[in-house]
């Protein structure tokens, strides 16, 4: 933090107002994560732009470090709080300080401010929205480096296999470990390590000088060495004293990596490491300077190797991943030239190409042409001295066409249309696409290639829509059935020519026909000639037990027009069918009876069964608790109450409470008197039983139950001599937002009674409780909440917006 010494001295004056300011902004910010349920110090509930905020205010304040401190240790901060802010606010304005110099220069996507449009210019917020919406703007594709994955990829190290046998061209150095077993007449073994002079020492033989050599060579020395020094025959067939050398330790070697590479240096590796090992240690070459096709390896001052990486990733070849020395050199160069190819081929990237290459050599690189790819022509864009220009190459100078550094190729796709495609759709065998060839030529031998014309065609109208040449549709209609017979003659075709049959149901309604009432299976059903009344209620799963098939009516649509205001709409067909299915009485509205056996359906006919008058299926209620005979009692009648059935469930039990019996329809409890129905049979409240209806007699409940507005709803046990106030203090008396003149009782046969006011006509001066009985359930409502009260959030706003009005006046009184 710093401090703002342009400030007026006589707002020093001032200071606890900015304290209070500043650190109830952060108490408000705090209290808002409280109030999400955030856990945590205080500085971590913090969002960024809360740490931006107090980290402006309290620059603009003019104390400092030291005063902010003690005030936020004032306001209840910790020195860790303390701490976690000032890391807090480094950390938002080292991220601020590298998106601005981002956005201001941004080499990535090739945009840069206006030179008219400075920070001086703009207030830093404008800035940084007019910097946001540029890159917002900016959403193109950029392509990547041919190879720059390959170094990415952190499964693939290259590192060697330390594992398998010591390769018989090794060259041995200082730091090498070799173990010399001797085996048969004599038995020895000698573990010896390379010295920096390159030589070795076994006992009783002077140093030997292996440095430089293979580790065949190095063995084959030492071998001799050994058998002047004693161990006569070693390693001759025959002599009975064999000799194994082996290198049982690897030195280490350090190499250098330097040029356009992402992280040059020297580093060390296995002596077994090649030159791809190194190169990925040093994450490759660098992508936007470096070659991925000249990296020579330097050993003592020379070029002893150039690595082309295209070799090994098109090719798999590693002929020049050679392995290193100690203090070789790897230098990656830079690029000479790089070119763009997208568009429709398989790999589109950016690629580097080498003096001579051919533009076919690098389509090679990329794989080819895509399935889709337009190879008549590719569109180059190259950089002239002062400008671009657009150069096309046809597909015949791929093979002599020279690329030059930051062309730009691409590579267009196929037109989505056909050379020669007609279509034919509709009331056809074999709709579908077909090919316009000598031999299908006309709108009929199209129709014969479709293997004809289906049954339900329809014959008066067939349309062909045909594209002209200005991309507009046209609409060609003919006879059909005329083409057909050669009355008129065929019609030639077209490229994009699409041909339309249409069928006569596609001319129509959907035909269908309906069945209601007393069958098993009411439906609709597709509508088929010749369809009798009869199938139509087979179809249907045939009647019902309850059904009436001397009373079956056929409802049918008029369907020549009338101008009669009073003319019938429908015409209606009473049948009378026995349950085999025989009609055995029909009725036609219109004059004469026809044979009852011809009569068909006809579509959207609608076919009624009606119901027996006096069929009627079991209808039962449930009566259970404290009556002598529970269980399910069918009803009898439709006269049957309440009363009927506690009667043939054999009355209740000594132990029965009626104030608490309940009937349940649907699952609600209908409020209910039982003592008034059982005293008298005729009162109103003795309801007609409904099916499923349930009776519920239980004991006598002992608990009264209060709930609501109160300080601790619960239960508590019945007590002869309390009233309602008296319960509603067991339960702790009311809560501040009770509504208590709306207090109501629910009495434990479903009946509630409420509260009336001093005013009410059954009450002078004094709120009337209603009378409280064993079972009861008190309940106390809530006063509605104030939507017009402000929130924790609104008032942060305001005290913040006032705030800052304050300072603005103070600041103008102090001019």
């Amino acid at each position: 933090m710093r401090t703002n010494d342009k400030l007026s001295p006589s707002i020093y004056r001032f200071k606890p107002f900015f304290l209070l300011l500043i650190f109830s902004i952060l108490a408000g910010a705090y209290q808002a994560a409280a109030q999400q349920g955030v856990s945590g110090s205080k500085v971590d509930q913090m969002s960024d732009e809360q740490i931006v905020e107090f980290y402006r205010r309290a620059q603009n304040s003019g104390l400092s470090e030291e005063q902010i401190e003690q005030a936020a240790m004032s306001q209840g901060y910790t020195i860790s709080d303390i701490a976690k802010m000032r890391r807090r606010i480094n950390e938002v304005r080292s991220q601020t300080q590298r998106q601005r110099s981002q956005s201001y220069a941004d080499t990535s996507s090739g945009r840069r401010l206006p030179n008219d449009l400075s920070r001086r210019q703009l207030s830093q917020e404008r800035y940084d929205q007019y910097r946001d919406s540029l890159l917002q703007k900016d959403t193109t594709k950029r392509l990547k480096v041919f190879g720059a994955s390959l170094f990415e990829n952190a499964n693939l190290s290259f590192e060697p296999n330390l594992r398998i046998a010591t390769p018989r061209s090794y060259i041995v150095g200082p730091d090498d470990e070799i173990t010399i077993d001797i085996s048969g007449a004599a038995s020895e073994n000698f573990q010896l390590k390379v010295s920096p002079e390159g030589t070795v020492k076994a006992p009783n033989v002077p140093p030997i000088s292996v440095a430089g050599l293979t580790i065949e060579q190095a063995e084959q020395r030492i071998i001799a060495r050994l058998r002047r020094a004693g161990y006569q025959g070693l390693g001759v067939p025959g002599s009975g004293i064999n000799a194994n050398v082996t290198l049982t330790n690897i030195r280490s070697i350090q190499v250098t990596l330097v040029g356009e590479v992402v992280r040059p240096g020297t580093y060390t590796v296995s002596s077994l490491s090649s030159a791809f090992n190194a190169l990925y240690l040093a994450g490759g070459p660098n992508p936007e300077t470096g070659s991925f096709r000249k990296i020579n390896i330097i050993r003592a001052n020379r070029v002893i190797r150039t690595i082309d990486l295209y070799d090994y990733i098109l090719r798999a070849d590693q002929r020049n991943n050679i392995r290193l020395q100690d203090q070789d050199v790897i230098r990656v160069a830079d690029y000479e030239s790089h070119i763009e190819l997208d568009g429709e081929v398989r790999r589109p990237a950016i690629f580097e190409v080498l003096p001579g290459e051919r533009l076919q050599a690098v389509l090679n690189f990329a794989g080819g042409f895509s399935d889709d790819a337009y190879r008549a022509s590719i569109t180059l864009r190259r950089n002239t001295s002062r400008e671009r220009r657009i150069i096309t190459i046809s597909e015949d100078q791929l093979a002599t066409f020279i690329p030059q550094t930051g062309d730009k190729y691409k590579v267009g796709k196929i037109l989505d249309r056909y050379e020669n495609r007609i279509q034919i759709a509709g009331a056809v065998m074999r709709p579908g696409d077909y090919a316009l060839e000598p031999g299908l030529e006309t709108v009929r031998q199209l129709i014969e290639r479709a293997d004809g014309l289906r049954q339900d065609a329809f014959m008066n109208r067939a349309i062909i829509v045909r594209e002209r040449a200005d991309m507009d549709k046209e609409n060609i209609s003919f006879d059909l059935g005329k083409m057909m017979q050669g009355i008129i003659s065929d019609i030639p075709l077209m490229r994009q020519d699409s041909l339309t049959i249409l069928s006569i149901k596609d001319l129509r309604e959907e035909y269908y026909v309906t069945i209601e009432g007393a069958v098993n299976k009411p439906d609709t059903i597709e509508f088929a000639k010749n369809m009798s009344v009869a199938d139509l209620i087979v179809r249907a799963g045939g009647f019902q037990e309850g059904a009436t098939p001397t009373r079956i009516e056929v409802a049918r649509r008029v369907r020549e027009d009338s101008s009669g205001f009073g003319t019938a709409r429908l015409q209606l067909y009473k049948f009378s069918i026995d349950r085999d299915l025989r009609i055995t009485q029909f009725n036609d509205p219109n004059s004469g009876l026809p044979d009852t056996a011809t009569f068909e359906l006809q579509p959207f006919d609608i076919v009624y069964v009606r119901r027996s008058t006096n069929y009627e299926e079991q209808r039962q209620v449930y009566i259970y608790g404290e009556i002598r005979h529970p269980g399910n009692y069918a009803i009898s009648s439709r006269e049957e109450r309440i009363t009927n059935v506690i009667e043939r469930a054999g009355g209740l039990l000594p132990s029965a409470y009626l104030p608490g019996a309940q009937l349940l329809r649907e699952g609600e409890v209908i409020g209910n008197d039982f003592r008034r129905i059982l005293n008298n049979t005729g009162a109103e409240e003795n309801l007609l039983l409904d099916d499923g209806d349930t009776l519920f007699i239980p004991r006598r409940s002992e608990v009264i139950t209060i709930e609501g507005g109160v300080l601790n709803p619960s239960s508590v046990s019945y007590k002869a001599g309390y009233e309602f106030d008296d319960y509603i203090s067991e339960a702790g008396g009311f809560t501040d937002n009770a509504r208590k003149s709306k207090a109501y009782i629910i009495y434990p046969n479903g009946r509630k009674d409420r509260t009336r006011p001093f005013l009410d006509r059954h009450s002078l001066f004094n709120d009337s409780r209603p009378k409280v009985e064993p079972g009861s359930t008190i309940v106390v409502p809530f006063k509605p909440l104030d939507t017009n009260r402000l929130s924790a959030a609104e008032r942060i706003g305001i005290f913040s917006l006032l705030s800052t009005v304050s300072i603005a006046l103070f600041n103008i009184l102090l001019r």
